[in-house]
């Protein structure tokens, strides 16, 4: 366990009705960044369809609003290598896509929550899902990770 507590940001550019709450938020990136032994900056921000299919669009040329998104920080060139910033990067969660998986999938709202938080942080830290040993390497640290909040195997 961290002896940091991440210092997380949240910001709602859509209804609040059904997003869990800033402390619940904190909660899931303190578990996905337990290993993590040096401070940790972060932001999340929730949006409605719209923005999220722009994002989508703009940064993967995917023209659908998707559930969660990660901007990894980009640290600044000539910065020494001994130099560690706290900053991780953001993510951004598309409420209304959310809701609606949560529902299809059978899943309670707060699980899916939470699950995309862990994922999206994980990518934040550069746990990936591109090839097939990847994707179930991070699985496998998101059913950790979730088990540990007491929520069930969300694959």
């Amino acid at each position: 366990m961290s002896q940091y507590a991440p210092d997380v940001t949240v910001t709602y550019a859509a209804a609040r009705k059904g997003v869990p709450s800033s402390a619940s938020f904190r909660k899931w990136v303190a578990a996905a960044l337990a290993d993590r032994d040096a401070p940790a900056e972060m932001a999340i921000r929730i949006v409605g369809p719209d923005e999220g299919r722009k994002l989508n669009r703009t940064y993967r040329g995917k023209d659908y609003a998707t559930n969660v998104l990660s901007f990894p920080a980009e640290l600044p060139e000539g910065l020494p290598e001994d130099v560690e910033l706290p900053l991780l990067g953001d993510l951004v969660i598309c409420a209304e896509v959310v809701a609606r998986e949560a529902a299809e999938q059978g899943k309670r709202p707060a699980d899916h929550w939470a699950h995309l938080v862990v994922h999206g942080t994980l990518h934040l830290l550069g746990w990936d899902h591109e090839a097939d040993d990847e994707a179930e390497a991070m699985e496998a640290r998101e059913r950790e990770i979730l088990a540990g909040l007491g929520i069930a195997d969300p694959y």
